[in-house]
């Protein structure tokens, strides 16, 4: 029976079948069985591979982790993810070197796993404060369509769906893959991606893509 570790990119822990590219945490979300109590534990939301040293571990071990997983890297950036420096390392330096490029007014003064004031804005702005955690919602902002990267996450339509944008097409989310790819509309845009992170895909970061996002069956004429 699925378990209840996938993620959307509004960031919200779901159940489905779907495995998904690459995995994370953001700390225990579980109780001592496989029930998830919480969005989030700790403040540092990391992106993990799947396979790491060829350990094998328990997706959700009592008291220690909640392991998520994401249908690619662009999913849980949105969900306001970053790569991990113990397992992800090549992908963190390269986050890190854009982020701060792109972000000059927050540049970090720590290094390695020290990221705090990197994970402190990165939580300012994928959610909003609440004195409960129940009560935390997706924070998002509005954007031109047109001046956003390659990666980014918005919604669209009346039912606020994510759609990644890649390229003159958005393409539609889900757990299992991307649908088949609509023109970029024109105009403002909810944006789901923290603008940090925004601004470190527009700087050059390449964030990983699943490959039904490059699906031939999909693409336009």
């Amino acid at each position: 029976m699925p378990l209840q570790n996938r993620v959307t990119p509004f960031g919200e822990v779901i159940v489905s079948p779907a495995r998904g590219t690459v995995m994370g945490n953001r700390g225990c979300l579980h109780d001592q069985g496989e029930t998830v109590l919480r969005p989030y534990q700790v403040t540092r939301w990391i992106i993990c591979k799947i396979h790491s040293n060829n350990r094998v571990k328990q997706p959700m071990p009592p008291g220690e982790y909640t392991s998520l997983f994401f249908l690619d890297e662009a999913t849980a950036l949105a969900a306001g993810h970053r790569p991990c420096y113990e397992c992800n390392r090549p992908k963190y330096h390269a986050f890190r070197e854009h982020w701060e490029a792109a972000n000059p007014t927050r540049i970090l003064a720590d290094q390695g796993l020290g990221d705090h004031r990197l994970d402190a804005q990165l939580h300012r702005e994928r959610i909003t404060d609440a004195y409960f955690l129940r009560d935390c919602r997706k924070s998002t902002y509005l954007e031109q369509l047109d001046a956003l990267p390659d990666g980014a996450f918005v919604t669209l339509g009346v039912e606020l769906a994510p759609h990644l944008v890649l390229g003159s097409h958005v393409l539609p989310w889900s757990a299992e893959g991307y649908g088949p790819p609509i023109p970029r509309p024109t105009g403002l845009a909810v944006v789901l991606t923290p603008a940090s992170t925004v601004r470190a895909l527009a700087h050059g970061y390449a964030t990983d893509l699943h490959p039904s996002a490059f699906n031939p069956a999909v693409q336009p004429a």
